[in-house]
């Protein structure tokens, strides 16, 4: 097991939560990139499959972990989105 990645993705992983918070509070789409999200979620994929077929160790969990706080900011910003279309829709009446 590797300390560093481990630091690595604890120090990744310490911002998600506040983002989560961001993006449910705000109901906004501001600042944020689908794009952005679904290259992490591929990138933390790769990491689990990697940790899966190739390094099995503790540091699996942390993938795990950030893999699902992107998934859940990626979530909201779907949800803000659908959100921010139908106010959009409603005003445009």
């Amino acid at each position: 097991m590797s300390p560093f990645e481990a630091l690595m993705l604890l120090c990744f992983g310490a911002a998600w939560p506040f983002s989560i918070h961001t993006s449910y509070v705000s109901r906004s789409t501001r600042g944020k990139s689908l794009l952005f999200l679904l290259v992490l979620l591929i990138g933390y994929t790769s990491g689990i499959i990697h940790k899966l077929f190739y390094a099995r160790d503790p540091v699996l969990l942390l993938y795990i972990l950030n893999w699902t706080m992107v998934g859940i900011d990626t979530l909201l910003y779907l949800r803000n989105r659908r959100m921010e279309r139908e106010a959009l829709r409603r005003a445009s009446r």
